[in-house]
């Protein structure tokens, strides 16, 4: 019965997915506002489909992980209500750790980066995966099992979290009410997650809870004056299909080449995207704080 209504559940989730993609589409259309352009909607499906693939690759295995450090876990909570209400707010926890770690160690956001690569911002944006993050995506999540929860009911979760995360990908939904914008990840948050802008990049990680980010220093309110610009700062040079997927990793393999040193080549594969040990290039968090500075000056 419990598993019966679990998958119904899953499949009402995707079935209503689609429909809000695909009214927003037509939406788009009809009233001429441009948000959708075929070419890149198909490559967001191109990487949805490349996800699923690895997902499924790696589905046993992950599974295996979660269930053998559950046969560790430390305690475990026996109140139902309590089990789902932490589960859902520890694991959105992770995945803003996650999702920090993908922008701010070089290696993981050349994992990540497919997903920002758009110039668009829609529904379907949504779906253009971090192919390559179910390979790794697992070992954030161990902690979980350490706590009580089992394998498939971390799985469960995370891809119901992840509907939301998805839904966030839409500039037809302007500002919620401030209590909502507070406590909870938005479309307008997400929107400035998704930007381009000096003083939006690396900001705004959580996939449910925007309260991580006010805690931890990463959030950034989507300002009036200042135009959202979608994509990444620097375009790959070449845009074939593993390409678009794997052109980062060849820029740290180029870039390693830069130094003699052994140690400068460990920080350009782990230290944040833009670190460079001449100092020919920063990150953008040195940046931002420049940025700041020259504005109050």
């Amino acid at each position: 019965m419990v598993t019966l209504s679990r998958g119904n559940l899953l499949i009402t989730v995707v079935v209503l997915t689609f429909t809000i993609t695909l009214v927003e589409m037509i939406f788009s259309y009809k009233e001429n506002k441009h948000l959708y352009k075929t070419k890149d909607t198909l490559t967001n499906i191109y990487f949805a489909v490349c996800a699923f693939i690895v997902n499924l690759s790696v589905k046993a295995a992950t599974f295996f992980v979660l269930n053998f450090f559950y046969g560790f876990h430390l305690f475990k909570i026996e109140n139902v209500w309590v089990y789902w209400i932490v589960l859902f707010v520890a694991q959105d926890f992770l995945y803003w750790l996650l999702h920090y770690v993908c922008h701010y160690s070089r290696v993981f956001w050349a994992a990540h980066i497919t997903h920002h690569s758009s110039d668009y911002f829609n529904l379907t944006t949504g779906f253009r995966s971090s192919v390559l993050e179910p390979v790794y995506r697992v070992f954030f999540y161990v902690p979980l099992a350490f706590m009580g929860f089992s394998a498939i009911d971390i799985l469960f979760m995370y891809l119901i979290t992840q509907t939301w995360g998805n839904l966030v990908h839409t500039q037809t939904i302007k500002k919620l009410h401030p209590i909502i914008e507070y406590i909870m990840v938005t479309p307008s948050h997400h929107r400035v997650h998704h930007a381009s802008n000096l003083i939006y990049l690396d900001k705004n990680m959580g996939m449910v809870f925007i309260i991580w980010d006010r805690l931890f220093g990463t959030f950034q309110e989507e300002l009036d004056q200042e135009e959202l610009r979608f994509g990444i700062t620097k375009k790959p040079d070449e845009q074939g299909p593993v390409d678009l997927i794997f052109h980062e990793f060849s820029a740290i393999q180029k870039d390693i080449k830069k130094s003699t040193s052994f140690v400068d080549k460990l920080k350009y594969i782990f230290y944040p995207p833009g670190w460079s040990h001449d100092n020919s290039t920063q990150i953008a968090s040195v940046m931002q704080k420049e940025y700041w500075q020259n504005k109050v000056n």
